[in-house]
């Protein structure tokens, strides 16, 4: 799984550019590698719209939903990052940003790899 760093604003949200609380108003998306799953969630990672290949729908119910799960916290990890970066941008103590415990970006990077992990370990009911 992967995240693509595109945002949009909430339509009834139109905010002022030099608002480091933006993020906050804004979409976050990710998509699988394949691009067979897409999520638009809000900030706080609450799925808003999502995009099912068909090819997806032959998964087992329980394994797609763990992957559209995973898209949303990628997603809501991502808008977190993008809220430490205009803090610390504008000025705001990075102490303070700190006590906020936002995301960094090597977070979402290990979040990633544990995810690249877990699709590629086998599956099988050998597998305790």
């Amino acid at each position: 799984m992967s995240y693509t760093d595109e945002t949009a604003t909430h339509a009834d949200d139109a905010r002022d550019g030099d608002d480091p609380w933006a993020p906050v108003h804004q979409f976050s998306q990710a998509r699988s590698r394949s691009g067979a799953l897409a999520v638009r969630t809000t900030a706080q990672g609450l799925p808003v719209a999502v995009h099912i290949a068909s090819t997806e729908l032959d998964k087992h119910p329980e394994l797609l939903a763990a992957d559209i799960l995973r898209l949303c916290k990628q997603a809501a990890m991502s808008a977190g990052i993008r809220l430490r970066e205009n803090l610390l941008a504008a000025g705001i103590d990075r102490d303070l940003v700190n006590e906020l415990k936002l995301p960094k970006p090597a977070d979402l990077s290990a979040a990633e790899e544990r995810d690249d992990e877990e699709a590629d370990a086998m599956t099988s009911w050998l597998r305790r």
